[in-house]
């Protein structure tokens, strides 16, 4: 199984302050101006953080869980409005 990070309110994907420099130490990040946007929600430091720490790892306007999705699926992540799920990924077409 792949754990995955999402966010489950609206409000948008963020980590708590203190998650965020736990988690740049841990990633040897020393950019102040970082930003987690495009973080690998699957990233094994990430999912760690998220178990140890749990609601306190939560930004301002999240609610941050994990989700296992089996090895084989290749899958996304999807939102509305800041709530996030994950999805398998498929063709679409307009």
């Amino acid at each position: 199984m792949t754990k995955i990070v999402i966010n489950r309110c609206y409000g948008g994907f963020s980590l708590s302050d203190k998650a965020e420099q736990i988690y740049k130490e841990r990633k040897g990040i020393n950019d102040p101006d970082w930003w987690h946007g495009n973080l690998d929600r699957s990233d094994p430091i990430l999912v760690s953080l998220i178990e140890e720490f749990g609601q306190s790892a939560d930004g301002r306007f999240a609610e941050l869980m994990i989700v296992d999705v089996p090895d084989d699926v290749e899958w996304q992540i999807e939102d509305y409005d800041g709530i996030e799920w994950v999805a398998e990924k498929h063709r679409v077409w307009p």
